[in-house]
């Protein structure tokens, strides 16, 4: 009976291979085989390679050594042919046709078709829909309408947003039809699995038969790590050649002449998120105080240790889809001090927080500030205490609340709160209407904007790049006059290695380890 990723299994815990017993036994200094990478990455809960199961974040970027996509982003956030060879839409962008590349194979020598492409898309949706956490693809319910193949190569997908941007949806890992729910499915990667213990190992081995010619690494073999701590300490005794992690120990390598530090762009976009509907906040010049308040630099520095990078709208910044507005983002204490002299808020007694008389009585100007933290890193508390102290500056007290991510997540969703330091997913589809669109799924602000939620209508019905892009900027022009909350930076990750193995100018994830197959 073939497995499936619904079943729960009960095997019973093997042991490790001796190739990794002798890997950890090596001493300090050894050399590993020039034609092989041993990688060191956190995964405690990853049971399965199936990429259309939700993973942890890192282990998403050794799925993407063994699967691949019909449309990949290059250097520049511009989509490119991958597995399928081209694409063409008709005249309004309500339907699209991909015509894949002839003679790819899986890796058990299956060809590629058009109906590995429509079954692995209906898989996504069928996940979206049956379980709570539906994976990183479920934005795909966005895109697709309707999706069949016209014959082998040809993929024919009518959609619900008839925009230019649509490619960047079909960023998804294509399967065999017989395996999309497979435990460990085979893919059309540069590499296949030779072996997976999990939370322990995971073997890849190279695809001799991969469509882009053999990949110049030949086996890339995955170490599990339970903490930063065990992670940083394996690279350092070089038990493994490099780590792919998002600790801010991982800063200290940056000048090191021994190693090589990566730097890798997440998706993670963190924000202050603003309750737009409580009386202090939702006066636009007080939302713009707290933005003028923050000093975002200082906070990459000293929060952070610059593993992060700034971004004063939601979109990418050095993308084409990024409006560089310096001036409207300056951090600029006495502007913020004037904005909350003019919204009537001051400091009548001189205690240090600005108060002000509201039907009838006073009120004074504090903030209920809820943290949720990640698990294994508390920078998003030193974070919080320094927004706290920077707005007690010009005159906000804030109390800060320490809470689960779940908690958080009520309490955003229910609108209990006045400030919280919030991390939202970015999808690859240039477009963060989810945050801004009135009542959409993440406006957990109350944003509320018809001039708005217009430019989106306009942006998700465009079929030029160049008008899309002008929308873009449009959208981001109104969030810095609207200031509905504050976008802080995009987290970022790091590989430290000892050796150069791509080439590939802008790492990010989950295509972290691009370049490997490909070599320098």
């Amino acid at each position: 009976m073939r497995t499936t990723i619904n079943t729960i299994f009960k095997t019973p815990k093997k042991t490790l291979c001796l190739l990794l017993a002798l890997l950890f036994l090596m001493p300090s200094g050894t050399a590993q085989d020039e034609n092989s990478l041993t990688l060191g990455i956190i995964s405690v809960t990853s049971q399965y390679m199936n990429p259309l199961v939700p993973v942890e974040r890192e282990f998403r970027s050794l799925q993407s050594l063994v699967y691949e996509s019909l449309v990949t982003i290059d250097d520049d956030y511009l989509p490119q042919p991958n597995l399928a060879e081209r694409w063409e839409s008709n005249e309004d962008c309500s339907t699209w046709y991909f015509y894949l590349r002839d003679g790819i194979t899986f890796h058990d020598g299956t060809p590629l078709t058009a109906r590995d492409v429509v079954n692995t898309v209906k898989t996504i949706l069928s996940i979206k829909d049956s379980t709570e956490n539906p994976g990183a693809y479920a934005s795909l319910q966005y895109f697709v309408k309707n999706i069949t193949a016209s014959d082998k190569r040809t993929v024919v997908i009518s959609t619900n947003r008839q925009n230019i941007a649509f490619p960047y949806a079909m960023t998804f890992p294509v399967l065999p039809s017989s395996q999309v729910q497979a435990e460990n499915p085979v893919g059309t990667g540069p590499y296949f699995v030779e072996k997976f213990n999990p939370k322990e190992f995971v073997i890849l081995s190279a695809n001799q038969s991969w469509w882009r010619g053999i990949p110049k690494v030949d086996t890339v073999m995955a170490t599990f790590h339970t903490t930063n701590r065990d992670l940083m300490t394996s690279f350092e005794y070089n038990r493994v050649d490099a780590i792919l992690t998002r600790s801010l120990n991982a800063a200290q390598y940056r000048g090191g002449t021994s190693s090589i530090n990566l730097a890798v762009r997440t998706h993670q976009l963190e924000t202050l998120q603003m309750n737009n509907t409580v009386r202090e906040l939702n006066d636009v010049r007080v939302r713009k105080a707290i933005r003028y308040a923050i000093n975002v630099d200082e906070l990459l520095s000293l929060a952070y240790l610059d593993m992060a990078q700034r971004a004063d709208t939601p979109m990418l910044p050095g993308t084409w889809t990024y409006s560089d507005m310096p001036e409207l983002f300056q951090f600029n204490p006495e502007k913020a001090k004037a904005l909350l002299d003019e919204a009537g808020w001051v400091d009548s007694n001189g205690d240090g927080t600005r108060d002000k008389i509201i039907d009838g009585k006073n009120a004074n100007l504090v903030l209920r500030f809820l943290v949720y933290e990640e698990q294994d890193n508390s920078v998003r508390t030193l974070a919080a205490n320094k927004i706290s102290s920077m707005l007690h500056a010009v005159g906000i007290t804030c109390n800060i609340s320490l809470v689960s991510y779940e908690t958080a997540k009520a309490r955003l969703k229910a609108r209990n709160y006045d400030l919280c330091l919030a991390a939202f997913n970015m999808d690859p589809v240039p477009d963060p209407g989810f945050l801004l669109m009135s009542r959409n799924t993440c406006n957990y602000t109350a944003y509320a904007s018809k001039e708005m939620d217009n430019l989106f209508s306009e942006l998700r019905s465009t079929t030029k790049q160049e008008n899309y892009r002008n929308i873009l900027f449009q959208i981001q022009s109104l969030f810095a006059e609207d200031c509905p909350f504050v976008c802080l930076y995009y987290r970022r990750g790091a590989i430290l290695s000892r050796t150069l193995f791509t080439k590939v100018r802008d790492l990010r994830e989950p295509e972290a380890l691009k370049g490997i197959a490909e070599g320098l």
